[in-house]
């Protein structure tokens, strides 16, 4: 996959998901403080996962304000989709249906579960067919 990017750890996922719920750059003091809940840290271990997320092109540090001020690099959706699409790769052979199957054959899927996936399907569905309306109708 041409726009593959790399696998985040599960901690560094943790402080990416704490900068992509900002609405504007962090400092990492904040991050320490939405953190403190799920990771006992300290400020050191949070500055060299800061500095590993930076190496791997996931954030930035703005230093020109006085406090260090992370922001992402790599949209949130861009993220899932490829993390995603790799997923799907590796363990089910590139097959939605292999995973999903796998998924209700171990009653991982409850049928709330099912007919939640149902209704998106036809919802996705309705919407595609509105647009293909809406197209057709503007080429003639």
């Amino acid at each position: 996959m041409a726009d593959a990017v790399k696998k985040l750890g599960e901690a560094e996922l943790e402080i990416m998901q704490v900068i992509w719920d900002s609405d504007s750059p962090v400092t990492s003091n904040f991050i320490l403080k939405q953190l403190q809940e799920s990771r006992k840290w300290q400020l050191s271990t949070l500055m060299t996962s800061l500095s590993r997320l930076a190496d791997k092109g996931f954030v930035v540090c703005d230093r020109s304000t006085g406090s260090n001020l992370y922001t992402a690099l790599i949209p949130e959706n861009r993220y899932k989709t490829g993390a995603s699409r790799q997923f799907l790769e590796k363990l089910y052979r590139n097959s939605l249906r292999n995973m999903v199957a796998a998924l209700y054959d171990d009653k991982a899927l409850k049928e709330s579960d099912v007919a939640e996936l149902r209704d998106f399907l036809d919802r996705l569905e309705a919407e595609q067919n509105s647009l293909d309306e809406q197209i057709g109708e503007g080429n003639e």
